[in-house]
């Protein structure tokens, strides 16, 4: 299942036009605090989708029935540009475990690249809801490497992948490898350059959240 939440024509509109925009990409702060809002919401919305219990509620004048979360999810990112994603998230699943992985491009003097995977910090994953964060779903080539290393941790319940700029052939390829697994994103895009960018996306999500890498 893949969810556009553009679609909805939403405030998420605004804020992914904000991040697209060169005119006000140089503002970092900003930048951050767009993306860390799109995870706020798709937080929310992937809680419609959660397991909740039945539960009673002490107040200073009786008993309220109400509903809660049977369990907290496992919040899982992909460092650094996924980190203002990760803490929308965060913001909402305020009770949530967390799980924290380095991924990068490794990239060959003929133009192609590889995915590593350097570090993983997770807990058990056993019988949990993991919602992976990665601002940009490109060629969709780290998030199934990762996926495929956070089951490793368990026997993972759900599994929800969050990105702001999702590409047509990533949630393919994704879709292919993970068909069970459902993705949200803020919008989609059709073009995949040679060199595995997003077009017209919005360009390098973590130079713009925390300043140019020297190496990659």
């Amino acid at each position: 299942m893949v969810i556009n939440i553009s679609q909805q024509h939403s405030l998420v509109n605004n804020w992914i036009n904000e991040l697209r925009d060169v005119d006000v990409q140089h503002d970092r702060m900003r930048f951050r605090r767009n993306i860390e809002r799109i995870g706020e919401v798709i937080a929310y919305e992937i809680s419609k989708q959660l397991p909740w219990e039945e539960k009673n509620i002490t107040t200073p004048l009786g008993i309220a029935k109400s509903k809660a979360l049977a369990n907290q999810p496992v919040l899982a990112t992909i460092l650094r540009a996924g980190l203002p994603l990760h803490q929308g998230l965060l913001n909402y699943f305020d009770k949530a475990d967390n799980a924290f992985i380095a991924a990068y491009r490794k990239h060959h003097r003929d133009g192609s690249f590889e995915i590593s995977l350097e570090y993983m910090s997770s807990p058990s994953l056993d019988g949990r809801v993991v919602i992976l964060c990665d601002p940009m779903l490109a060629t969709g080539a780290s998030l199934v490497k990762t996926i495929e290393f956070l089951k490793r941790q368990g026997s993972i319940a759900q599994m929800h992948v969050v990105s702001v700029i999702a590409c047509t052939e990533g949630i393919e390829f994704v879709r292919r490898n993970e068909p069970q697994v459902t993705i949200w994103c803020g919008d989609i895009d059709e073009e995949l350059t040679a060199k595995g960018y997003i077009v017209p996306g919005l360009g390098d999500a973590g130079d713009l959240a925390f300043g140019e890498k020297t190496q990659s």
